[in-house]
């Protein structure tokens, strides 16, 4: 079984940890602040209060042994050192919390495996949200192309994909229906959408956006 370190047990670290101990996953939780850890300790595998940019304080952890490593540090620069030195140690895999597209860049330059944005992303998912009530759920995939979960309704209702052509119309695609407790994976053109479906779709965000406002 994989091994998880979280490094940072801010409401974001925490609930990252919170998480992957609920799925039944090792995890070490490591805070700079004792009462941080304290908070944890009892919901995770292991937890320890310990100076993420001090090499010494990694290695005494065992974090080269760990298959993934979770940087959640506010922090810019104790992030920015912490990736390094989770590299250094040769950690698998290093995920990086970043505060803007700069201190990504920078965490991508020092090894980060992947890099990701709680505050842009979940304020996109809000946004549209807002602005289409049918999106239930927005995931970017690539530049420019995303993942929305789309509660059918209005003109979509008692069609079937086939008739509705939203590839030729709108430049969408849908990868998946979920029907109540069922997921109907790559429908074909005779699929039928009823109330309560939920349509899983790719596509640009310019094609989405299109799509998107006809249930404005």
């Amino acid at each position: 079984m994989k091994q998880y370190a979280v490094i940072g047990l801010g409401r974001f670290g925490a609930s990252v940890a919170r998480t992957l101990a609920d799925h039944n996953r090792e995890v070490l939780a490591i805070d700079s602040c004792q009462d941080s850890v304290d908070d944890i300790m009892d919901e995770v595998t292991h937890c320890a209060q310990a100076d993420a940019t001090d090499i010494d304080d990694l290695k005494s952890l065992g974090l080269r042994n760990y298959d993934v490593a979770v940087v959640a540090i506010s922090n810019l620069e104790a992030s920015i050192m912490t990736t390094a030195l989770l590299k250094e140690l040769n950690v698998k895999y290093v995920v990086a919390r970043a505060a803007s597209e700069l201190h990504g860049r920078v965490l991508e330059r020092v090894g980060a495996d992947r890099v990701i944005y709680p505050e842009r992303d979940m304020g996109a998912r809000l946004s549209h949200n807002l602005i289409h009530a049918n999106i239930m759920d927005y995931i970017d995939i690539a530049p420019g192309y995303s993942i929305v979960e789309i509660e059918a309704a209005g003109f979509l209702l008692g069609k079937t994909l086939g008739k509705l052509n939203l590839r030729a119309k709108y430049g969408v695609c849908v990868l998946a229906i979920r029907q109540g407790d069922s997921v109907l994976v790559s429908p074909g053109a005779e699929a039928l959408i009823s109330a309560g479906d939920v349509l899983v779709a790719l596509g640009s965000e310019k094609s989405l956006r299109g799509f998107g406002d006809n249930f404005a």
